[in-house]
């Protein structure tokens, strides 16, 4: 391993318990799995999307509000402070996808990312929402007004950063337009914390050549981020079944070039390790130089819903 390779930690697990059950056994075994990915070397570790809880967005329920906690670092959560401290003693850095209660009737799905001596060092709020069947997320979460995110990757031993990395969450992942903002303000390593996975009802479920064809649509639309943008992508999803939601994990990692450098099971806790070379990403960039080709002068109507 490299002077400029980044050894990645994914932490991917099933989140089973009742719909209104607070943060705790799931809280304890995503720490158990971070204490075995910074066991193994690795020193950044990623979190699954709303990773302490069942996956609540499959239904509109205002007490399920009561899941969500105050990020605020002066008087936090019990997962913030959780992942705060365990930072701190790993001395690793972690990112983390927390329910944010921001005020009364105003919530986000936030990322939050902390250093190796514990302090917050990146924070994010997913901007894309979702309102689909079993995916109600506009119904509790705000869009996000942080706009698109990267802080430099700090060392543990005080070093000036060696990467910087880029964090958006989950349905953020299908738009290519968040991952060209997130490389352009200097990502070198994009990560997405993820829920996703297929509908399960034994009567009115999708098919198994549905299922196959959105996994492998999900798979594409990321290694496609890597290549147009010229840096590592990584996925963070969950496991199990969750009323009618089947999870299916597979967890990866993919270079700048978009082949897959590792990815984890369909249906089981693990913890996917990736070592990250970016130094890569120069001669990625040289080759396929996609950044400095780009007709900034003709993209107006982007601006637009459609340019009719």
């Amino acid at each position: 391993m490299t002077a400029n390779t980044l050894k990645l930690g994914l932490i991917q697990h099933a989140s089973p318990g009742p719909p209104h059950a607070q943060p705790g056994d799931n809280l304890a075994r995503c720490g158990a799995l971070i204490r075995e990915a910074a066991g193994q070397g690795a020193t950044l570790i990623v979190t699954q999307e709303l990773f302490t809880a069942h996956y609540f967005p499959q239904v509109e329920d205002d007490g399920l509000f009561d899941l969500a906690e105050s990020l605020d670092p002066e008087r936090p959560g019990p997962s913030y402070a959780a992942l705060r401290d365990l930072a701190g003693e790993l001395r690793v850095t972690i990112s983390g996808s927390l329910f944010e209660r921001r005020a009364p009737g105003v919530y986000h799905n936030t990322t939050v990312t902390f250093g190796p001596t514990g302090e917050e060092v990146g924070r994010y709020r997913k901007m894309h929402i979702p309102d689909d069947p079993r995916f109600y997320e506009k119904y509790y979460f705000t869009p996000g007004d942080l706009g698109w995110q990267t802080f430099g990757l700090p060392e543990a031993d005080g070093r000036d950063p060696a990467a910087r990395v880029g964090t958006l969450v989950c349905w953020d992942q299908w738009f290519p337009e968040a991952a060209r903002l997130t490389a352009m303000k200097g990502a070198s390593l994009l990560l997405y914390p993820t829920a996703i996975g297929y509908y399960n009802h034994p009567e009115r479920g999708e098919p198994a050549d549905v299922r196959e064809q959105q996994r492998d649509a999900w798979l594409t639309m990321m290694r496609s981020h890597a290549i147009a943008n010229g840096v590592f992508v990584a996925a963070a999803n969950r496991v199990g079944t969750e009323n009618d939601l089947t999870f299916w994990g597979s967890s990866f990692v993919c270079g700048p070039d978009g082949r897959l450098i590792a990815q984890a099971s369909r249906d089981r806790d693990e913890v996917l390790l990736a070592e990250c070379d970016l130094s890569l990403i120069e001669p990625q960039r040289r080759g396929w130089p996609f950044l400095r080709d780009r007709r900034t002068d003709s993209y107006a109507p982007l601006l637009k819903r459609l340019d009719d």
